[in-house]
């Protein structure tokens, strides 16, 4: 699995990402994104499994 960041595709060669872990899968994310994540989970739809569920922080 690459090592990029699920909304933006940079990899860790060129930002750095941090790895999360969800339903016994691991994905990465970039610091840019980490705030959608926490606020906006739902925009992660189709990026992370059952992300259109998450409550927002």
């Amino acid at each position: 699995m690459a090592k990029s960041c699920i909304v933006c595709g940079k990899t860790h060669e060129e930002i750095p990402v941090t790895k999360f872990y969800y339903k016994e899968s691991e994905f990465y994310i970039c610091p840019q994104h980490i705030p959608m994540l926490i606020h906006k989970p739902t925009e992660l739809a189709g990026m992370i499994p059952d992300a259109e569920n998450f409550p927002a922080g």
